[in-house]
């Protein structure tokens, strides 16, 4: 292809020839640092932008999405990878770009992709669930405690632990913390002090470090038994920014050994504070009910019933004896008119008697024999006995002559006259 000032070669040919030419290149694979990553809704294709680590060099790097969702949350901006891809141009925009079909995280990346996966798989069994996770004792007999020699993690912990309650036990494992035993190591001290029964709560403690360094502290086996222990278990491994797999697994997570020591173990200061608040709390209350149910007695010894308890019955004693005089006098005057009606009745019984009639003189005849009542002389015969009774008794009379039967007298001679009989 040739051109002269006078026969320039126009752009789409130039554009056209530049793309047949690069577009005969082959795969590739190419390493460096990803960046500036666009994943643009609705598209299937990502964007994204690839630096040389040391010069500053970057690609134009273009993927379908499907490549890019494949790697996971290992790919971030700054995450070292390997890509293979194939040189393309665009003639339309002039651009030259690197279509990739694959992407493999290297160093970082990869580990991260390794954690990713054995955490997704962890997550799915149910290890990271907070149902099984248990709360370790208010204030344990034994503190367990695994980790480095002579570390800071170990002084942190313990210093931290005996300032908060200087009476508490810690039961030291010191293990390999880093490295290809460290994993093995910590498992046979988990399982030593998950068997120790005085131990009521196990801390797993280390400093911050690389993530290679604190790649141990994410082994399946270690997790899994982690999970299988009776004892709860405690992590603090690294610094806040740091996420071990067995932060998810352990019951509790402390950011630092120091945040452990405080989880683990109570402060005694705050504690006494706390009695006593309680203590304070308590008195308010029992004075607050003792204030209250004296109030309550008061008022009852002011009503009329306990204030003066014998009223009533006075009140009742007067009623009675106002009922007990109302019912003598009624008696009484019951028994004085039936007395008068007595008298009034003997009067009258004695005025009707013929003891009052023989009283005033009269008496009374009767047959001696018979004790029939003499009506009429002509009812005598000479010498029969008679039986005559007056007032103050009696005696006996021989009829000496019978007179013949005569009137009786009037009224006035009856009431005045005595018994025309003539005894013997």
């Amino acid at each position: 292809m040739t051109s002269t000032p006078e026969e320039p070669l126009p752009v789409r040919t130039v554009s056209r020839a530049l793309g047949d030419w690069i577009n005969r290149l082959g795969r590739i694979w190419v390493e460096g640092q990803v960046t500036e990553i666009s994943r643009r809704p609705g598209m299937s294709t990502a964007f994204l932008t690839l630096r040389d680590p040391v010069a500053d060099v970057s690609l134009r790097l273009t993927c379908p999405r499907t490549v890019l969702d494949a790697v996971g949350p290992a790919l971030t901006d700054g995450a070292r990878v390997v890509v293979w891809g194939k040189p393309s141009f665009h003639p339309g925009r002039g651009t030259l770009a690197l279509q990739v079909f694959e992407i493999r995280p290297v160093g970082v990346g990869a580990l991260l992709a390794r954690l990713e996966a054995l955490r997704q798989l962890l997550a799915a069994e149910g290890l990271f669930a907070a149902s099984r996770k248990r709360r370790p004792p208010f204030l344990p007999g034994a503190v367990g405690l695994i980790t480095g020699r002579a570390s800071a993690a170990e002084r942190d912990v313990v210093e931290n632990a005996r300032r908060r309650w200087p009476a508490v036990r810690i039961v030291t494992r010191e293990v390999a913390v880093q490295g290809p035993l460290a994993a093995g190591q910590v498992i046979d001290a988990l399982r030593e002090l998950d068997a120790d029964r005085e131990v009521e709560v196990i801390v797993i403690a280390r400093g911050g470090g690389s993530l290679e360094d604190l790649l141990p502290f994410s082994d399946e086996a270690l997790l899994r038994a982690v999970a299988a222990a009776r004892t709860p278990v405690v992590s603090a491994i690294g610094h806040e920014q740091d996420s071990p797999l067995l932060d998810y697994v352990a019951d509790v997570r402390a950011s630092t050994p120091t945040d452990a020591a405080k989880k683990v173990v109570p402060d005694v200061g705050e504690q006494a504070a706390l009695v006593a608040q309680l203590r304070g709390r308590a008195r308010r209350v029992v004075e607050h009910r003792l204030d209250r149910e004296s109030r309550a007695l008061t008022d009852l010894r002011g009503r009329p019933a306990l204030a003066a308890p014998l009223r009533d019955l006075d009140r009742r004693s007067e009623a009675v004896e106002a009922l007990t005089r109302r019912a003598f006098r009624c008696v009484t005057h019951a028994v004085d008119v039936a007395g008068r009606d007595v008298a009034h009745a003997a009067a009258r019984l004695r005025a009707l008697s013929p003891a009052a009639t023989l009283d005033r003189g009269y008496a009374l005849v009767q047959d001696g024999s018979s004790g029939a009542i003499i009506r009429d002389p002509v009812d005598l015969t000479a010498h029969q006995t008679l039986q005559v009774r007056v007032a103050r008794g009696s005696f006996a009379a021989t009829v000496a002559d019978p007179l013949p039967s005569q009137p009786p007298p009037d009224a006035a001679s009856q009431l005045t006259a005595p018994s025309s009989g003539r005894p013997s």
